[in-house]
């Protein structure tokens, strides 16, 4: 845990962010990053206030699918501030203090968890309907020290419909529940693909394994992310999909699941 004078630092700078929002899953290869970018972004084009926190140490990927790779972090009197995607939406990224984006980052926990710390102590995030924290997989030092930092974080889980997904999933869920963590639900990423020529559904993983796991453990299902190679595309140059393409199976998938979130928090909206 970290010094009670540094946890006090962080629950003073984030006391105008309304809800910090956990997405993490229990194993890599899920879609976790390209997940948490779509709902930061759907969560800000319905009006939030929304920062993102890219923690991924060793792999911060949303700074390119966010189109913002070019920027660098600013500092003022008042902290670090956050690079601006849009009019509604902030991040942070260990990708803004890396001068070769090919070298490695070989940090042990201790580095790691001072940077985490840093992100939600020192930057100036403000006033924010949501802070979106993307979590490395897994249920080591990243989310861990988010957990331990932030204790009131609520989480999302992703998944993928196969079983060795949703085997990581549940255990994602027990180490929710063992830190406290208000789990809001699961998500069942990679859920079928349209085929382009026939127009019928292949299910390249499987289906429904998300929403198994979630009523075997008592969880809420947020919904199901249908494949789309358009959103690999777009995220590749740092465009927004939910822009381009608003009215696809998938889009409407992250808007319904958004929707889904918001209405089980009481979210007034922070005046811009």
């Amino acid at each position: 845990m970290p010094p009670e004078d540094e946890q006090a630092k962080i629950a003073k700078n984030l006391e105008k962010v309304k809800h910090r929002l956990l997405v993490f899953s229990g194993k890599g290869g899920v879609g976790k990053s390209t997940v948490a970018a779509n709902l930061a972004f759907a969560l800000a084009q319905q009006g939030n206030r929304v920062g993102l926190l890219d923690v991924d140490i060793h792999g911060p990927n949303l700074a390119k699918m966010l189109g913002v790779e070019d920027k660098r972090l600013e500092t003022s009197g008042e902290g670090i501030q956050p690079v601006p995607v849009n009019d509604n939406l902030l991040l942070i990224s260990m990708a803004f203090l890396l001068q070769d984006p090919d070298l490695p980052i070989i940090w042990r926990g201790p580095m790691k968890m001072k940077a985490i710390q840093q992100f939600l102590g020192d930057v100036t995030w403000g006033e924010l309907d949501w802070l979106v924290i993307d979590s490395p997989p897994g249920t080591g030092d990243e989310p861990l020290s988010v957990a331990q930092l932030i204790p009131a974080s609520e989480a999302v889980i992703v998944t993928t419909p196969q079983e060795v997904s949703i085997m990581d999933s549940r255990k994602a869920v027990a180490f929710a529940r063992k830190l406290n963590l208000q789990i809001i639900g699961i998500i069942e990423n990679m859920s079928g693909l349209d085929c382009p020529h026939c127009g019928g559904k292949i299910n390249l993983f499987k289906e429904g394994g998300g929403e198994k796991a979630a009523q075997d453990l008592d969880v809420p299902f947020l919904g199901k992310i249908p494949i789309n190679p358009d959103i690999v595309t777009l995220g590749d140059e740092g465009k927004s999909f939910l822009e381009f393409y608003p009215d696809s199976p998938s889009s409407q998938a992250f808007q319904s699941i958004v929707t889904k979130i918001t209405n089980s928090k009481d979210t007034g909206k922070h005046a811009l």
